[in-house]
Parts: C-alpha cells; sequence; structure tokens
C-alpha cells in the first residue's frame, strides 16, 4: 500500500452518524470499529466509535473517530492530518521530521490494535496522525 495522506476528524460522540452522513453524501465503503470491539465490551464507551474510514470511489478517505474520555474536543481544532501506510521506514522518517520543534502526544510505538501509531502536534500547531500498518501474521 502506498502511503495516503488524508483528514481525521475527531466528533463529541456521534461519530457514527457523521461518518454514514458522509457516505451517503460521497458514496464508497464504510468501516466502523467500536471502542468495545477493541477492549471492554461493558464500558459507556464500547458503542462510540474508536476508528472509521470511509473510502470512495473517487478516491476521497475520510478518517474519524469519537473523542476518547478524558481528552478535550474543541470544535473548529477538531481535525488532524493522517499519515498512514506499511512503508515503515518512509513514515518514521516523516515523523521526525514532523516531530522537530513540536510536540509528541503518543509516541510512535505499537499499539492494541497491531500498528505503529504515534500522534504529534508539529512546530506550527497542526495536528499529526501516523499509522504503520504491520502485515498480517
Amino acid at each position: 500500500m502506498a502511503s495516503r495522506l488524508n483528514p481525521y476528524i475527531s466528533f463529541a460522540g456521534n461519530a457514527r452518524q457523521a461518518m454514514e452522513f458522509y457516505a451517503r453524501v460521497f458514496g464508497g465503503n464504510l468501516a466502523l470499529n467500536t471502542f468495545g470491539q477493541m477492549g471492554d465490551q461493558d464500558s459507556p464507551e464500547a458503542d462510540k466509535i474508536m476508528h472509521g474510514m470511509l473510502e470512495t470511489t473517487h478516491g476521497f478517505t475520510i478518517m474519524g473517530a469519537d473523542t476518547p474520555p478524558g481528552m478535550a474536543h474543541h470544535p473548529g481544532d477538531n481535525i488532524s492530518v493522517s499519515l498512514s501506510g506499511d512503508d515503515g521506514a518512509e513514515l518514521r522518517g516523516y515523523w521526525e521530521k514532523l516531530t522537530e520543534g513540536g510536540t509528541i502526544s503518543v509516541p510512535l510505538e505499537k499499539q492494541m490494535w497491531g500498528d505503529e501509531f504515534g500522534l504529534c502536534v508539529d512546530q506550527f500547531g497542526i495536528n499529526w496522525m501516523v499509522n504503520i500498518t504491520q502485515p498480517a501474521s
């Protein structure tokens, strides 16, 4: 898979409705994963969206999720730029450059879903997410 760059939108509890709306607007394939699918089925957030991705036939990709408990949600500041793919060397290189003079929120390391993932804010205040897909075992 080639690396891709796309918007990643954080929602205040209505990610499912928003992502389904965008699917109606743009068409394409929508995949939604809940917090419950990735952990505690009994948590109050079990049905909230941990990660959603809409891929359209026109090449658009929109990703989004509900803001996890304990994290602030600020409408207008709730969009990040996502870099993702399976070329670890390329994506780690982008990460190193993006974090120069910036702030690392989540270190780029293996996560519970199996991929390497990190969050940072660059020196200009732009939120970045980097996800390196790991080969299927």
